[in-house]
């Protein structure tokens, strides 16, 4: 599973990483990524931003759209029903935002690898022994 700071690291070069880099080369050779459905509102509004702010070109933001559409995300559909209980109480559990929180109930509850750069998420997964990829 891959949060949304790391999509936009896959769409845009300053905020890649080789950690994010190999794991989208392994979606790209058939790995599919299981995401909350935030995940592509998420991933879509952090692109229109960097366009806005002009960090991102036309032409960068049309490819990223593009690459985006081509991989095999598995939008997790337990999610939404979840999100008053056990994803908030992750949430408050671990002074998360309900958003990132559910990324990491995703990650528990199937237990999945977990692909984050943001450092708040990344200690509480640790906390629960979920593993991390980056």
């Amino acid at each position: 599973m891959a949060d949304a700071s790391v999509a936009v690291g896959w769409c845009t070069p300053s905020q890649a990483s080789t950690a994010t880099d190999a794991l989208l080369d392994d979606i790209l050779a058939g790995s599919t990524v299981a995401v909350p459905p935030l995940w592509p509102y998420e991933v879509a509004n952090a692109l229109l931003v960097l366009r806005r702010r002009k960090k991102l070109h036309l032409d960068d933001y049309s490819e990223a759209r593009m690459l985006l559409d081509r991989l095999r995300i598995s939008v997790d559909q337990d999610s939404p029903r979840l999100a008053a209980t056990r994803i908030a109480d992750l949430a408050m559990e671990h002074q998360l935002t309900v958003y990132d929180a559910a990324y990491l109930e995703l990650a528990v509850r199937k237990q999945i690898p977990l692909a984050s750069r943001d450092q708040g998420l990344n200690r509480a997964a640790k906390r629960l022994a979920v593993t991390l990829l980056l």
